[in-house]
């Protein structure tokens, strides 16, 4: 009797959990990406995950790109398509790989967003501290810039893992890893007027270590950090797409600026392999290239040259 689907499908969930390690969002996001596979599975006659073969694959990437999904995210899913059917081998479903020759678009390395140390200042100085949550919405940008947090570890931030006098916070991140991030002094004292504020909510049950919290006493969605970002970006002036990762990636490109080792940085973020740290050395040159661009006296026009004269 022929396994059924959606037993090998719970049962690749649960060993990205279990063996893998995977968070909860991550595991989602894999099992979305193989869902779009099983739609396209249902759509083909006499078709089934056990018997696609490579052909039946390459199809399946066409229509990917006939939907307009960008070569980007079509390289996620179809990492993900290759993830799920080595764990087939592994678990005897199969002999062969399908998916062993299936190529990736080809995808240019995009660089983040990135705001300058004024832009990041004039965003956290803008929150209006009179209103009810403008104390909390400082704290959070300072642990963000401060700490270089991705914002699904900054939701979950627990109260008892912030270290006040030794200037430390345990963070839980990707796989369910923990790491000690140094936090700054500025970052902990809005932390310290935040709790003033926080003690007056009446906290439900589950969210008692929780650091940020709503005003109904449970903990901030992720949805909400990217509209609170998103509100006090306009309230600034600042015109640039930005995100709460736009306040990790400032972290790590300020920090590369001042000279900070790229190892340390990456263990900062959490990165387990250096390659996804080394991005923020391509947005260093950049803002290198800019500067030499901007101030060397090869680069000056006639005019930049007078007032450089004018000013000395």
């Amino acid at each position: 009797m022929a396994p059924k689907e959606t037993d090998i499908i719970n049962k690749y969930t649960a060993y990205l959990r279990l063996e893998k390690g995977l968070s909860e969002n991550t595991s989602e996001a894999y099992a979305e990406d193989l869902n779009k596979l099983v739609r396209f599975v249902k759509s083909e006659p006499d078709a089934s995950l056990l018997n696609l073969t490579y052909d039946d694959l390459q199809q399946f990437v066409a229509q990917l790109s006939d939907l307009g999904i960008s070569a980007r995210s079509q390289a996620r899913i179809i990492s993900g398509i290759k993830s799920f059917y080595r764990f087939l081998l592994t678990e005897d479903y199969l002999k062969t790989d399908p998916t062993e020759l299936l190529e990736s678009p080809k995808t240019g390395r995009k660089l983040p967003e990135v705001l300058t140390i004024n832009e990041v200042n004039n965003l956290i100085n803008s929150i209006d501290l009179s209103k009810a949550e403008g104390q909390r919405n400082r704290a959070m940008l300072e642990v963000l810039y401060s700490c270089g947090l991705r914002v699904s570890e900054l939701i979950t931030l627990r109260y008892s893992n912030v270290y006040f006098d030794e200037q430390f916070v345990i963070v839980r991140g990707k796989g369910d890893k923990q790491r000690l991030v140094p936090i700054s002094p500025k970052a902990l004292d809005d932390i310290r007027n935040y709790l003033i504020d926080r003690h007056t909510i009446k906290v439900k049950k589950g969210f008692e270590d929780t650091l940020f919290l709503n005003r109904r006493g449970a903990g901030l969605t992720r949805v909400m950090i990217f509209h609170i970002i998103k509100e006090q970006a306009k309230i600034a002036g600042i015109r640039k797409n930005i995100s709460p990762h736009t306040m990790r990636h400032a972290f790590a490109t300020h920090l590369l600026e001042g000279g900070a080792n790229l190892r340390a940085i990456q263990m900062m973020l959490g990165h387990e392999s250096i390659t996804t740290t080394e991005i923020y050395t391509h947005i260093d040159r950049e803002f290198l290239r800019r500067e030499i661009i901007a101030h060397h006296p090869r680069n000056r026009t006639p005019e930049k040259e007078n007032h450089y004269t004018e000013n000395v």
